[in-house]
C-alpha cells in the first residue's frame, strides 16, 4: 500500500513503529533512571521509618520491597508504557519477574562494589565502588526490565507483530 493510500496512524501505532529507535531507547533509559531516583528516596524513607521497629537488616528488606514495588509500577506505566489490559502482560507475573531480576542487578551492584574496594586502596575507594556498582546494576536492571519483563513481541518492518504459525499442511 502506498503512503498516499495508507490510513492515518494513531499515536499508539506511531509509538510502536518508533519502538526500536535510539531516541526511544534513551528516553526509556532516562525514565528508568528517574524512577530509580524516586525508588532511592522511597527506599531511604522506609528504611529510616522501619529501622527503629525492625532493625537495620529487616528494615532494609522492607525498604527494598517498597522501592522495588514503586519502581515496578512507575516503569510499567511510564517508562515502558504497558497498558493495564495488554495481552500477555500479566501484572502479577511481570511484578514477580521484575523483583527477581532487580535482585540480580543488586548482586551485580554489590560485586562491582566489592571488586572496586579490592582494587582501589584510597579514601575515595568506597565512594567509587558505590558509584560504579550503582551504574553497573542500573544497566543490568534496565536491560533486563526492557527485554525480559516489559518486552513486546518483535514487529516486522511494517510494524506488525508476527502471527502464529498455521499447523495446516501446505
Amino acid at each position: 500500500m502506498s503512503a498516499a493510500r495508507r490510513p492515518p496512524e494513531g499515536a499508539r501505532a506511531a509509538a510502536r513503529r518508533r519502538e526500536g529507535t535510539p531516541a526511544r531507547f534513551w528516553r526509556q533509559f532516562v525514565m528508568f533512571g528517574l524512577a530509580g531516583g524516586l525508588g532511592l528516596v522511597i527506599d531511604l524513607a522506609v528504611l529510616y521509618l522501619a529501622a527503629p521497629l525492625l532493625g537495620w537488616y529487616a528494615g532494609r528488606l522492607l525498604s527494598f520491597w517498597a522501592a522495588a514495588s514503586a519502581t515496578w509500577w512507575l516503569n510499567r506505566r511510564l517508562t515502558f508504557a504497558v497498558p493495564a489490559n495488554a495481552p500477555g502482560a500479566s501484572a502479577g507475573a511481570q511484578y514477580l519477574r521484575y523483583l527477581a531480576l532487580m535482585l540480580v542487578g543488586g548482586a551485580v551492584n554489590y560485586l562491582v562494589y566489592v571488586a572496586v574496594l579490592g582494587w582501589v586502596q584510597a579514601p575515595w575507594g568506597a565512594a567509587a565502588g558505590v558509584a560504579l556498582g550503582s551504574l553497573a546494576g542500573m544497566v543490568v536492571n534496565f536491560l533486563s526490565a526492557r527485554h525480559l519483563v516489559f518486552g513486546r513481541p518483535r514487529a516486522d518492518k511494517a510494524g506488525v507483530a508476527p502471527a502464529r504459525r498455521d499447523n495446516r499442511p501446505p
